[in-house]
C-alpha cells in the first residue's frame, strides 16, 4: 500500500506500551513500525534474540507481544524462526492448518546477536532461502549486558572495552557492512533504513520485506541514550544526523540492484553527529581534529562507493 501516515497510525499496536525499554531508546520505535507493516488480518510469529529488546519486553509471566513470540538464545534467532518456517510450511502442504489470513516470519536482534555472534545461523537461514524477515536493530554495542563493543561500534567510539584515555582514543577498528554481507547471499530483499521524520522509509521497506518471497534482511538504526550519551528527546534529532551525515545511508537492494533512497541535498559533515554523542567526546577535547578527519574520510569512501554500485546496477 502506499504510505499514509494517518492510515497507518490506525493499524492496531502488535507491541503494546508498558514494555521496560528505556526512554529515547530506538528498538521498540523499530519494532512498533515494522509490526505495523503487516497487513492487519495476517499474524506473524517473531523470534527475538536475548537482548535489551527481549529482557524488556517478555519477563514471563508478562509479555507486550500480541503476535506469537519465542525467545531465543542470543545466537539463533533466525535459525529458530527459520524452523518455526519450515515447520508451517510442511503443516500447510499437509493440509493441516486451517486459519484466515497468512503467517510471516519475523527475527528481531540487536547488532550484537547479528552481527557477531548470531552470524552463523543468520548466514545459514538466508542461504536456505526461508520465507522470512530478519530485522536487525543496531544500536553499535552490546548495550544490555553493560555497552562493549561490538563489530557494529564506530570506530573510535568508546564503550567499556574500548575505554578512550591517555593510551586509547576508543575502538579501533572500522564497523562492518553487514547489509553487504547479506547481498553476497543473493536474496531477493535486502534494505538499510532508520527512524526518521514520518518514518515513511522504515515503513515501506518493512513492508517490502515481510511481502517479498523469500528471505528478507532489514538493518535498523536504533540509537541507545545509555550507550550513546544523548538526551532520551534527543532521538530523532541523531537519526537524522546519522542520515545526513551519509554514516548511515537509507537504501535498499532488490534482486541484486541497488537503489539509494536518499541523498542529502547539503551533506552534512560526519563531526555533526559525532558531537552529538558522548560516547565521541574525546575526540573534540585534546586536538584529536585528525581522528575525526579520518572518521570523515572513511564516511566519505564508504558513500561514494554505495553511489557506484547504484549507477552499476
Amino acid at each position: 500500500m502506499a504510505y499514509k501516515l494517518k492510515e497507518v497510525a490506525k493499524k492496531p499496536e502488535r507491541l503494546t506500551g508498558g514494555h521496560r525499554m528505556c526512554a529515547g531508546c530506538g528498538a521498540p520505535i523499530v519494532v512498533r513500525q515494522v509490526l505495523r507493516a503487516l497487513k492487519p488480518e495476517d499474524h506473524a510469529v517473531i523470534a527475538s534474540a536475548t537482548g535489551c529488546l527481549e529482557v524488556s519486553t517478555f519477563l514471563y509471566p508478562y509479555t507486550a507481544w500480541k503476535d506469537s513470540f519465542i525467545h531465543t538464545a542470543f545466537e539463533n534467532s533466525a535459525a529458530t524462526i527459520s524452523g518455526v518456517e519450515a515447520a508451517y510450511t510442511s503443516l500447510k502442504k499437509q493440509g493441516k492448518l486451517n486459519q484466515e489470513g497468512d503467517t510471516k516470519f519475523i527475527a528481531f536482534g540487536g547488532d550484537g546477536g547479528t552481527y557477531d555472534i548470531g552470524i552463523q545461523s543468520l548466514s545459514g537461514a538466508m542461504e536456505r532461502g526461508h520465507d522470512m524477515v530478519y530485522v536487525c536493530y543496531d544500536n553499535g554495542a552490546y548495550m544490555n549486558t553493560g555497552i562493549q563493543r561490538s563489530s557494529a561500534t564506530p570506530m573510535y567510539a568508546d564503550t567499556t572495552t574500548t575505554p578512550a584515555g591517555k593510551v586509547s582514543s576508543g575502538k579501533q577498528q572500522w564497523r562492518k557492512e553487514l547489509a553487504d554481507i547479506m547481498v553476497k547471499h543473493h536474496i531477493p530483499y535486502v534494505a538499510q533504513t532508520a527512524c526518521i521524520s514520518n518514518m515513511k522509509d522504515l515503513y515501506e521497506k518493512a513492508e517490502k520485506a515481510i511481502y517479498t518471497q523469500g528471505p528478507a534482511f532489514l538493518n535498523v538504526l536504533a540509537p541507545c541514550p545509555r550507550g550513546w550519551r544523548y538526551n532520551a528527546s534527543d532521538f530523532m534529532d541523531i537519526s537524522k544526523l546519522a542520515v545526513d551525515t551519509c554514516f548511515w545511508p537509507l537504501y535498499e537492494v532488490i534482486d541484486g540492484k541497488y537503489i539509494v533512497n536518499y541523498k542529502p541535498k547539503n551533506k552534512l559533515p560526519v563531526a555533526d553527529f559525532l558531537k552529538a554523542q558522548g560516547r565521541f567526546r574525546h575526540l573534540f577535547k585534546n586536538n584529536n581534529e585528525e581522528l575525526v578527519d579520518e572518521i570523515q574520510a572513511e564516511v566519505d569512501k564508504r558513500w561514494e562507493a554505495l553511489l557506484k554500485l547504484e549507477a552499476e546496477a
